[in-house]
């Protein structure tokens, strides 16, 4: 999965729903590179989704 720009709240829905269906057990190197790779999504979201402040 690569790094894309999505809508904030879709990124961490993703997250919600990645971590919910591994819940109580630790991820695999697979997962964790999955995980990674949704954390840099939901950053690049909130990056994108926050205005700079103006004074």
């Amino acid at each position: 999965m690569a790094t894309t720009s999505v809508p904030h709240s879709e990124a961490n829905e993703r997250i919600r729903e990645f971590m919910a269906a591994r819940a109580g057990r630790a991820l695999s190197p697979e997962e964790q590179a999955e995980y990674e790779q949704l954390l840099a999504a939901w950053a690049n979201s909130v990056h994108t989704h926050t205005a700079p402040a103006t004074n």
